[in-house]
């Protein structure tokens, strides 16, 4: 069983290490927070200072960082992955980043005989706990089969996309649509509410129609709970948008209802709240119609 290393503890990367932990795997970790470090060391795991060290110590390196600098830096940086790694080793990155940084990675790490993947994956934080999320790949085919025992620990659909890149472009279609649904479930919701109708059969209604989709099952009810703790925060899908964005610039592809829902984005961080889920959109919707 190869030795696993994980860069990266956050809401999402912590139940993922836990869950390869529970698997059997050996793990060295790295983060940050010493705390959620702490936390995963007393499932078993051990603990590296740098992300050097934990490529020395392991086959397998897997990271799951906020943004595109936080994994060039990881890995590319001063006592990065890149000067510990193994010839023979692969590499893994679950963030959600740019597709060039993911290319540019995978690029050197070729040079030193290693296989890169870029598996960004969608399920928040439930998914993350459940072992349930969506992964999706870009990279050689034959790293791709090295990783699926990880990638089933982790997650229930996995689907190898194409090249380098191609799992980061799939993620910023991801992020689109999930976007601009909890925009349109959050505006329906708020002229439910404005209009003196109970939100509870309204979303119970809509859930048995066309309109039915996971995120009114799981959203709607954090917006009829008025619950928005952090399960994915918007300031990280607002770098998530940006990255869409910029794709769409980069290839001409006009992106009109990803630019509003990024705007409102803009707002919510503006007024302070972006550590909060990113169903909080509704909140700030309903702000706007004079309901709070």
């Amino acid at each position: 069983m190869e030795k696993i290393g994980f860069i990266g503890i956050g809401i999402m990367g912590k139940p993922m290490a836990l869950n390869l932990i529970e698997a059997g795997y050996d793990l060295v970790v790295m983060d940050i927070d010493k705390k959620a470090v702490k936390e995963v060391t007393a499932q078993g795991a051990k603990s590296a200072e740098t992300a050097k060290a934990v490529a020395e110590q392991t086959d397998v390196i897997i990271t799951m960082l906020p943004d595109s600098p936080d994994v060039e830096q990881a890995v590319l940086g001063p006592d990065g992955v890149a000067e510990g790694i193994k010839a023979g080793s692969l590499f893994i990155d679950m963030s959600t980043i740019a597709p060039a940084t993911s290319q540019k990675i995978a690029e050197v790490l070729a040079k030193k005989d290693v296989q890169a993947l870029d598996a960004p994956v969608s399920g928040g934080e439930v998914g993350a706990i459940n072992g349930a999320l969506s992964i999706m790949v870009g990279g050689p085919e034959t790293a791709f089969e090295r990783a699926m025992p990880l990638f089933e620990i982790m997650g229930k659909n996995i689907v190898l996309i194409g090249e380098a890149g191609a799992g980061q472009v799939t993620k910023a279609s991801n992020q689109i649509i999930v976007g601009m649904t909890i925009q349109a479930v959050a505006e329906a919701m708020n002229l439910a509410k404005k209009a003196g109708v109970d939100i509870v059969r309204v979303r119970e209604a809509l859930l048995g129609g066309f309109a039915q989709s996971r995120i009114l099952d799981l959203h709607g009810q954090r917006i009829i709970d008025n619950n928005y703790k952090p399960g994915f925060k918007v300031k990280l899908h607002r770098k998530d948008m940006n990255i869409a964005l910029q794709t769409g610039r980069e290839l001409s592809v006009p992106l009109p209802g990803s630019a509003l829902v990024a705007s409102q984005m803009d707002a919510i961080l503006a007024k302070g709240d972006g550590e909060l889920d990113h169903s909080a959109l509704a909140l700030f919707l309903s702000q706007l119609s004079g309901l709070e």
